[in-house]
């Protein structure tokens, strides 16, 4: 999540807003952030459902959330609430529809800018209606932090931390074709009851906060707090902390910052997957200097010294062979610095499902 300082609000207005699973399950419980807000926000009404394409439902499936087994809520300033467990039977690789109904005038606060899923807003309580009509759509998610799939045993949660990269600029959002998508798709195929949770932020980096929070800030709250997590892949952050910080900061100052994340992860018995950068060239804040600092950095991480508990070297799945600071072409989204559909579900192929069987 991050903070909305827009001005915008919501006022007798249902959200319903889409979150594809990875693992499958016969409970869940949402999560509901009001982590940036200054007053109390206050939630009723709220349906999970199995949705069936735009803003309508499966209406046999739409179940009643409770929060201590009442169905309203009060969330204070700063704090995020987990709601009662629901009798659901989710599909893997599903999409779950959440409703909620903000009755009183309710500033957007906490949010998720460029979620890569469509949500819908309407007028009024229409949290149980089976199409919501009229209503808005939005690509953001909002006060919606999370969807736990429990009732059945799995091997854990690997948390996907990032940038728009990780978020899935360049993939097709409505095919679900984003890297960690496609990652879901693998542990499907191999048998690997495993959740993928993506905490990827357009425009994030790792040591100073812009897009949100910086990546180190939040690893506490985003990552070591998700229920069941064991593993994390940190991904593409730093490339911004190249592009996007004036002066540029050094090698020394990334990795040390990574290191601390790597020690925070191995104090709670997780394990932390080190991403090479991605080329980007021609992109436009590359320069010559950030490409030694990104060389530098997969060089680093690809020793035996950064203390990575694997690799997943994005790199070497994306460069063009004969220019290795560019994207190969068929991956590139066309902006020289995402890639595409294809460059997507070559980094998740990129990902040794050896790292998640131990």
């Amino acid at each position: 999540m991050m903070r909305d300082n827009s001005g915008a609000s919501f006022q007798d207005q249902t959200l319903r807003q889409i979150v594809h699973t990875s693992i499958g399950g016969t409970e869940t419980r949402i999560r509901i952030s009001n982590l940036f807000g200054d007053r109390p926000l206050v939630v009723k009404d709220v349906h999970l459902a199995l949705g069936s394409g735009g803003s309508e439902i499966i209406a046999a499936s739409d179940r009643l959330v409770t929060f201590q087994g009442k169905e309203s809520t009060i969330i204070p300033a700063g704090e995020t609430i987990v709601s009662d467990r629901v009798p659901f039977n989710v599909p893997q690789r599903a999409d779950v529809a959440i409703s909620m109904y903000l009755p009183e005038k309710t500033p957007v606060s906490s949010h998720h800018a460029t979620a890569h899923q469509t949500s819908y807003i309407a007028s009024g309580d229409m949290s149980s209606s089976e199409r919501m009509e009229p209503a808005k759509i939005s690509r953001s998610v909002y006060f919606l932090c999370g969807l736990d799939v429990v009732g059945r045993p799995y091997r854990g949660t690997v948390v996907a931390l990032g940038a728009s990269i990780t978020e899935g600029y360049g993939a097709n959002d409505e095919n679900h074709d984003l890297w960690t998508d496609e990652l879901a798709r693998r542990f499907s195929d191999a048998g690997l009851e495993i959740g993928v949770v993506n905490l990827g932020i357009s425009g994030n980096r790792l040591l100073v906060p812009g897009a949100g929070d910086s990546a180190e800030s939040r690893f506490q709250r985003d990552v070591l707090a998700q229920p069941g997590v064991r593993w994390v892949i940190f991904s593409d952050d730093p490339i911004n902390d190249l592009g996007s910080t004036k002066p540029a900061p050094d090698i020394d100052t990334i990795t040390a910052a990574m290191e601390r994340m790597i020690a925070m992860a191995h104090a709670r018995h997780i394990r932390f997957l080190c991403s090479t950068l991605t080329p980007f060239q021609d992109a436009n804040y590359w320069t010559e200097q950030e490409e030694q600092t990104r060389e530098q950095f997969n060089a680093f991480i690809r020793t035996s010294g950064s203390h990575c508990d694997g690799i997943i070297d994005q790199d070497a799945a994306t460069h063009d062979p004969a220019h290795p600071a560019r994207f190969l072409p068929a991956y590139d989204h066309g902006d020289h610095l995402h890639p595409n559909d294809a460059g997507h579900l070559a980094i998740a192929n990129a990902v040794s499902l050896g790292y998640f069987r131990r």
